[in-house]
């Protein structure tokens, strides 16, 4: 049954990413849907039963939204092809449909509570590879959609990333808001450089996975129980500040160089007040990350933590971690950009 999930999984990203044709594409989305359903309701448990719910219902009504776009322009145009989303109203419709899928907001309300009622590894899934789809059908009709669009729903996100997070002690919710954060990144400036866009994307995937199969290893679910992981795995206690730090655009690691990248090709199209806002909300998701990297390294030796150690079995390092983490914090995606 678990493989027939994940090649359930694997299989509708792909018919999504390389699909030219509309009614390909949702086909994709909808196999997607229903694989990664008995993934969030593995647990049985009412809250991941609730999560699934959710999770079916803002999915599904953003594949009717996209399905109603689709054929909207292919009665207007004549065309089904992706690239050829030429009818404005279609435009606006499948941008909408999309931002429900990814939880960028305004349509981020179901990514925070679904995300809490999954287990740390269906959080990454949903946090990571669920994004793909979305993305790339955003990245084919870039060249359809105006900069003054996406650039609100991007700030938006920025915004409602950075707030929701600050108040968070779950860590699944935090990196639900995170999540939401980096999307509004990738929205703002994928219509003015849809690679840019692409790579922001694909550092957050490299950064966040790690961290997740960390806080996996270390049975980690909220602010309280990280500040005992130094007991129990040192070095795995510095590589989650690190990434923490990477998460948050740090300059000497590798988060900063999309950023930096984002904001140089904003003020390069005059978007300068647009850029200068999303550096100032940004700063907000600074603090969240500081505050949680501030108590990974406040409670280690010698201090001693105040609360409770939990009972954990020996961290299990996998390979993925092992491979993403020098990626994640060493900035080598920014080396070509220096040497020139």
């Amino acid at each position: 049954a678990l493989f027939m999930i994940t090649l359930g999984i694997i299989i509708s990203t792909l018919t999504v990413t390389s699909a030219n044709h509309w009614l390909t594409a949702w086909l994709g989305l909808e196999l997607n849907m229903i694989s990664i359903l008995p993934v969030i309701t593995k647990q049985k448990h009412p809250r991941s039963t609730e999560a699934a719910t959710k999770y079916f219902l803002t999915q599904a009504m953003a594949s009717a939204l996209m399905l109603f776009s689709s054929t909207l322009n292919a009665w207007q145009t004549g065309s089904w092809d992706i690239t050829q989303l030429n009818n404005k109203l279609s435009c606006i419709l499948m941008i909408s449909a999309l931002t429900m899928k990814m939880g960028a907001a305004p349509a981020h309300f179901w990514l925070p509570e679904v995300l809490q009622g999954s287990t740390l590894t269906t959080t990454l899934l949903i946090t990571t590879w669920q994004k793909i789809a979305p993305i790339t059908l955003l990245y084919m009709i870039s060249n359809h959609i105006q900069s003054n669009i996406l650039l609100p729903i991007g700030l938006l996100s920025i915004l409602v990333g950075g707030w929701g997070g600050i108040n968070q002690t779950q860590l699944r919710k935090m990196m639900a808001y995170s999540s939401i954060a980096h999307l509004g990144w990738t929205m703002t400036v994928i219509s003015i450089a849809p690679n840019i866009a692409l790579t922001n994307i694909i550092i957050y995937m490299t950064v966040s996975t790690p961290f997740f199969l960390l806080l996996t290893s270390s049975s980690s679910k909220t602010l309280q129980t990280m500040t005992t992981t130094w007991t129990h795995a040192p070095t795995a206690t510095i590589i989650m500040m690190l990434l923490l730090l990477s998460m948050a655009g740090l300059p000497p690691l590798t988060g900063f160089t999309p950023k930096l990248l984002i904001l140089d090709k904003l003020v390069m199209h005059k978007l300068t007040p647009a850029a200068t806002t999303m550096a100032i909300l940004s700063l907000l998701s600074l603090t969240f990350y500081l505050r949680t990297t501030y108590l990974l390294a406040s409670t280690a030796s010698p201090t001693t933590t105040q609360s409770t150690t939990l009972w954990r079995l020996k961290p299990n390092y996998n390979q993925i971690t092992t491979i993403l983490t020098p990626i994640a914090l060493f900035n080598i995606t920014i080396l070509p950009a220096l040497l020139t």
